[in-house]
């Protein structure tokens, strides 16, 4: 297959040991306690329809103290001063989310599956691609993101027929049972085959 020789190209690059070091990162969050966790919640929730650099400035600009402890217009200036078209709905879903600010806590002992569902059902502004996104960064490396970039990709190597006009549940498992498919021809996690074919789509390795 194209992609996957395409992938295997970036093994051999420069690229393969960038990836390492995120994974690696977000491995380290096992270590880490509630309030970092809780920051990487909140990145995720500003990750939905926007792009990742922005909410990455959002998230160095206020920290996990401003992410727990900044009023909401704070929150709202902060948000709206990154550029960020949604910056009421982001804020009152950070704001409302610190209910849960013990997350990594109340995660422990769920499996991944069980952890998305209950951070899809819970937190705000959290979908299945969000939640995926947040269990990533913290260390859990079975869930698929299928974001613009990765559905564009499988698109385009005919791996699904049509990019869907929105995700549901259903739609999602089953794509996502597609990109576990992927990831085992590749032979690499799934998280690390999203590196990679995010690479490939975005030019960079982010979180």
């Amino acid at each position: 297959m194209k992609l996957i020789n395409e992938i295997k190209k970036l093994e051999k690059s420069n690229i393969k040991k960038k990836i390492k070091s995120r994974l690696n990162e977000f491995s380290s969050f096992k270590n880490k306690p509630n309030d970092e966790w809780f920051s990487e919640l909140c990145f995720c929730i500003l990750t939905a329809n926007s792009k990742a650099r922005t909410a990455i400035a959002i998230q160095k600009e206020l920290g996990h103290e401003g992410f727990l402890h900044h009023s909401m217009k704070e929150l709202i200036e902060c948000i709206k001063r990154n550029k960020h078209r949604f910056h009421n709905n982001k804020a009152r879903f950070i704001h409302e989310a610190r209910k849960y600010q013990k997350i990594k806590d109340i995660l422990r002992g769920k499996s991944s599956v069980e952890s998305r569902e209950w951070l899809v059902k819970n937190i705000k502004g959290i979908g299945c691609k969000e939640a995926s996104h947040f269990l990533r960064n913290v260390g859990y490396f079975d869930l698929a993101i299928l974001d613009r970039h990765v559905l564009n990709l499988m698109l385009e190597n005919k791996i699904i027929k049509e990019k869907p006009k929105s995700l549901t549940k259903k739609n999602y498992f089953e794509i996502e049972e597609k990109f576990n498919s992927l990831a085992k021809k590749a032979n690499m996690s799934i998280a690390e085959l999203d590196l990679n074919m995010w690479y490939l789509k975005a030019g960079d390795v982010l979180k």
